[in-house]
């Protein structure tokens, strides 16, 4: 994938500059996770569009209130709900998770979780972790957009918007390779 490519499938990330700050990061991490096939990247950024507004919020809007207390998110401590709130364009949450991405990365991020959403290198590299330990790149394979939704959101959430997404994509990636 190519910066060329990333500011067709994702218009206003390109139009707004977020691209100049995250593209080479993305297409970097991308490249990483094997998110090399048309149908892989098309999948991958119809999601992340979706999750972070085509990269404008590379941090969960909400305070992370909601997570205070969720032992399912490893969130034991007081404040950890706040503290380890959605963080990357496809959202890291609770400290379980930070604490695991952070040994694949080797980096404390228990200590500093906002570098998750500071440091475009980490805010790219965690979607992409998380879509291979959930290994999405077989359900792209497979053009499996509902499946995938729900393994990013747990539910059905933005299907809609997903679909309308991953079809825009599909599109331009299709126009490019032609």
């Amino acid at each position: 994938m190519t910066l060329h490519e990333l500011s067709i499938a994702l218009p206003r990330a390109a139009a707004t500059g977020r691209l100049l700050v995250y593209g080479e990061s993305l297409m970097a991490a991308m490249g990483v996770a094997q998110i090399n096939t048309p149908l892989r990247c098309a999948h991958f950024l119809a999601q992340v569009a979706h999750e972070s507004g085509e990269l404008q919020w590379p941090e969960e809007l909400a305070t992370g209130a909601a997570y205070e207390g969720r032992a399912d998110l490893g969130n034991t401590q007081p404040g950890d709900g706040r503290k380890f709130k959605g963080r990357g364009f496809i959202q890291l949450t609770g400290r379980s998770n930070y604490a695991a991405y952070g040994r694949d990365i080797r980096r404390d991020l228990i200590a500093d979780p906002w570098a998750v959403s500071r440091e475009p290198a980490l805010c790219c590299g965690v979607a992409t972790w998380y879509w291979g330990r959930h290994n999405l790149n077989a359900l792209a394979d497979h053009d499996d957009c509902e499946t995938i939704t729900r393994r990013i959101n747990g539910g059905l959430t933005g299907l809609p918007d997903r679909l309308a997404r991953l079809e825009k994509i599909q599109t331009a990636l299709i126009g490019i390779e032609a």
